[in-house]
């Protein structure tokens, strides 16, 4: 399937799911996706994906967005699982990476890259910002609500609604909770 406002002139993969009035800028984004997974991709519904994201996927990558997240020119490059939440924001040169490179191993058998059982490398819970520049490696685990502050590094469990800023990051601060009644 080819976007009609794209001026990339190739097709989405065809394990590719997006959901209804999500927006995808350009088929560009797969210029290095090799996934080979039932679904190598899958978006949730009301969420934009713009100018300058790359899913940079191995033949075993596969990666997950929620619904209402805005993913505005990150670099997500796995050859595992990165699960992102529900009304998620990710800003600009944001790269998420289960690998110290940018290109995550390839595999010559693709019935083993269908078959084998991915480990989920990253998780980002819902809820949650994450600034410019940021990096996010293998091991992060987002908790809800979190704020990653600009150009930090991230490779540990942050609980939910923590501040984490610097290269290492660290938690600055937790900030206020949702009051229910």
């Amino acid at each position: 399937m080819r976007l009609s406002h794209d001026w990339f002139p190739e097709d989405i993969p065809s394990n590719v799911v997006i959901g209804e009035r999500s927006w995808l800028h350009s088929s560009y984004v797969f210029l290095h996706y090799r996934s080979q997974r039932p679904c190598g991709l899958r978006v949730g519904h009301d969420t934009g994906i713009y100018i300058d994201s790359f899913f940079d996927l191995g033949t075993c990558g596969e990666v997950e967005i929620g619904n209402y997240c805005t993913i505005a020119g990150p670099i997500i490059a796995t050859n595992n699982r990165v699960i992102i939440g529900n009304y998620v924001l990710i800003s600009r040169e944001v790269v998420i990476a289960d690998s110290f490179v940018a290109a995550p191993a390839q595999l010559s058998d693709i019935s083993y890259a269908q078959s084998v059982e991915t480990t989920t490398s990253i998780v980002i819970g819902n809820d949650v910002w994450i600034g410019t520049k940021a990096i996010i490696l293998k091991g992060a685990r987002l908790g809800d609500s979190v704020i990653v502050g600009a150009c930090a590094v991230v490779d540990f469990e942050v609980p939910p609604y923590s501040i984490v800023v610097g290269n290492p990051a660290r938690i600055i601060s937790l900030h206020k909770q949702k009051v229910t009644a």
